[in-house]
C-alpha cells in the first residue's frame, strides 16, 4: 500500500479463508481486497467473508457438466460456481468506483473462450446477464494450448478470431454494457510464468 498499490488481490485464496477472516475482522486496509478465485468456491465459505471482501473476482468456467468433467474433472463445478456466484453478487452486487475509475467494490466475472466451445460461452453469457445484470464481465481471449492436449484434441489450439467476436457480438446484442475484452496478443505463452520460484526461494 505504501509503494502504492490500488487493491490487495488475494489469488486463489480459499484455503486460508478461515485465516483471512479472522485477519480482515482484525485490519481493514485502506485500499480494497480482492477475492480473486477460479469460481469454485463454497457458498459457506464467502458467506464467512461477507462484509470483509470488497471486489469478488470469480471465473466462471462452465456451465456444462460433461464439459467440466472432462476438462477439469469436476462435474459439479457448474452447480458449484453458481451458487458461488450468487452468494458474491448478494454481497458486492452493487458497483462503486473511485475519481479515476478504478474499482472500490463490486464483481467482475471472467470467462475464458475455450476453442470449438463457443456455444457453451453464450449459454454462460445468457446466465450471467439473467441472474447477474450489474456484475462486470471480462471475455477472455488468452486460452494457450500446453503440453500434450492429445486427450482433448480440440482444445489443442488457440481460440481465432471469429470465435471471439462471435462471444463478443453476443453479449452486445444482448445489451450487456459492461464488459471487457482482449486482443488477441493476450493468447501468447510469453504471459505464462516459467513455475520454478524464479523471485521467490532464493
Amino acid at each position: 500500500i505504501e509503494q502504492g498499490a490500488n487493491n490487495i488481490n488475494l489469488v486463489n485464496p480459499t484455503h486460508y479463508a478461515v485465516q483471512l477472516a479472522t485477519l480482515l475482522k482484525k485490519y481493514k486496509p485502506s485500499v480494497p481486497v480482492v477475492y480473486n478465485s477460479s469460481g469454485y468456491e463454497s457458498a459457506e465459505t464467502l458467506k464467512m467473508l461477507d462484509g470483509l471482501v470488497d471486489i469478488y473476482l470469480p471465473d466462471f468456467k462452465y456451465i456444462r457438466n460433461d464439459k467440466a468433467l472432462k476438462y477439469s474433472r469436476a462435474e459439479d463445478y457448474p452447480e458449484v460456481a453458481m451458487r458461488a456466484l450468487e452468494e458474491m453478487y448478494l454481497q458486492r452486487g452493487k458497483t462503486e468506483f473511485d475519481e479515476n475509475g478504478i474499482m472500490k467494490k463490486g464483481m467482475i466475472i471472467r470467462h475464458l473462450i475455450l476453442p470449438s466451445n463457443t456455444n457453451s460461452s453464450l449459454k454462460i453469457l445468457d446466465f450471467i446477464n439473467e441472474k447477474f445484470p450489474n456484475a462486470y464481465v471480462s471475455l477472455m481471449a488468452q486460452y494457450t494450448p500446453c503440453n500434450d492436449l492429445s486427450a482433448v484434441p480440440e482444445l489443442d489450439r488457440k481460440i481465432t478470431e471469429r470465435e471471439y467476436n462471435k462471444v463478443v457480438d453476443y453479449a452486445l446484442n444482448l445489451g450487456m454494457d459492461k464488459i471487457f475484452i482482449q486482443s488477441g496478443e493476450s493468447a501468447d505463452e510469453k504471459f505464462i510464468p516459467d513455475f520454478d520460484f524464479t523471485g521467490i526461494i532464493k
